[in-house]
């Protein structure tokens, strides 16, 4: 049986009968559907961080194509993936560690430290101080030998009365005090046995037992005694107790009056 369908006005002849439309889009293109496919992974990705949701494959794509953990069955495991807590391994943190400081501890170390130093200085300042200095500051007057028929046993150093008198060398005072000629003197011993006289001083300040440094003040040029004018009387005795020139045992440190 012939079908006639007007169009227009005018009939089709032998038009073949259409089959009843379906409601069916047409796919896209295939353009279209990789812009898709990118958008959807994005998507996937934002929602996955924040809401701890699964990756789900898109567009078929095989399910190799991202992380084992992300793809696991155990929705714990994809949250931990992420960060977001599940029984997986949890991201690495860094704590704020507080630094312990011992008040007690730093002040000693500050007082060892001081120490050190104090003792360093010191043993700087012992290699620096000289081991033997001259008695006085003065005019050399008269030396050891005869003199007017008499023996004299020492130096004598004239000055003002009241010129500062000194250890000629590191010692213990072993007398201080009047003494027959001298007026008073005072006689210091050495490491070594040799013992250092001063008289005719006007005055002294140290003690008998009194440890004494070479350069330390220990008295004053003074006329007291057999004199005849300020000066200072000085004499070595040698470790045995014998006299013997001073300006040799001065010379050979350095030192001449």
């Amino acid at each position: 049986m012939s079908h006639l369908r007007s169009s227009g006005g005018q009939a089709d002849v032998g038009a073949a009968p259409r089959a009843a439309a379906k409601h069916r889009l047409p796919p896209p293109p295939s353009s279209l559907r990789g812009r898709i496919v990118i958008a959807a992974v994005a998507i996937g990705a934002f929602g996955a961080a924040a809401g701890g949701q699964t990756l789900q494959a898109v567009d078929g794509a095989s399910t190799d194509e991202v992380t084992p953990l992300a793809n696991s069955t155990k929705a714990s495991d994809n949250a931990a993936a992420f960060g977001v807590g599940g029984s997986a391994p949890a991201a690495p943190q860094i704590l704020q560690v507080a630094r312990q400081v011992d008040p007690s501890a730093e002040a000693g170390k500050l007082v060892k430290s001081q120490r050190i130093t104090e003792q360093r200085e010191a043993e700087e300042a012992e290699a620096r101080r000289p081991k033997r200095v001259a008695p006085t500051r003065g005019s050399f007057t008269s030396g050891f030998g005869y003199r007017d028929g008499a023996m004299h046993y020492g130096l004598d150093i004239a000055a003002p009365i009241g010129t500062p008198i000194y250890a000629a060398a590191d010692g213990v005072v072993i007398e201080a005090g009047p003494a027959s000629g001298f007026g008073l003197w005072v006689k210091v011993e050495h490491a070594d046995g040799t013992v250092t006289v001063y008289g005719h001083m006007y005055r002294f300040n140290v003690r008998k037992g009194q440890q004494v440094l070479a350069g330390e003040q220990i008295a004053e040029v003074g006329n007291n005694g057999v004199s005849f004018g300020a000066h200072l009387h000085f004499e070595v005795w040698n470790a045995a107790g014998v006299k013997t020139n001073p300006l040799p045992w001065l010379n050979e440190a350095g030192i001449t009056v």
